[in-house]
This record gives structure tokens, C-alpha cells and sequence, in this order.
């Protein structure tokens, strides 16, 4: 038997919710969107380095740059 991947409703019904970036990532792989991946990953490299600044970490990224 050939079996459907569970749809939005049957994921929410067992509980189980999609992490956050797991929407965009599905978008991205079935609408060929190969371009948004490096956004995101600069995005995501830019959030780290905002909320590491304001850490015990931020005297060594200033150092890096």
C-alpha cells in the first residue's frame, strides 16, 4: 500500500507541530526556491551573532572582527 505523508490537520491532532524552520525548508525543496537557503543562513549567522553580543561570549567575537 502506498502510504500519504500526514497531512497539517493529522500532525496537530497527534500533537506534533512542525519546528519553526521546517515549513520554510519543505517551501523551499517542493518550490525549487534553491536561492532563499543562503538568506536564511546568513539570517540565522547574523541572530546567533546579535544574541552571542550580548552574552559572556561577545569579548571574543569582537576580537574576530
Amino acid at each position: 500500500m502506498d502510504q500519504k505523508p500526514p497531512t497539517d490537520f493529522q500532525r496537530q491532532a497527534a500533537g506534533r507541530q512542525p519546528g519553526f524552520f521546517a515549513p520554510f525548508l519543505h517551501f523551499a525543496l517542493h518550490n525549487k526556491k534553491w536561492w532563499l537557503l543562503p538568506i536564511l543562513v546568513l539570517l540565522m549567522l547574523a541572530s546567533l551573532l546579535i544574541v552571542l553580543g550580548g552574552s559572556g561570549v561577545a569579548p571574543f567575537i569582537y576580537t574576530l572582527f
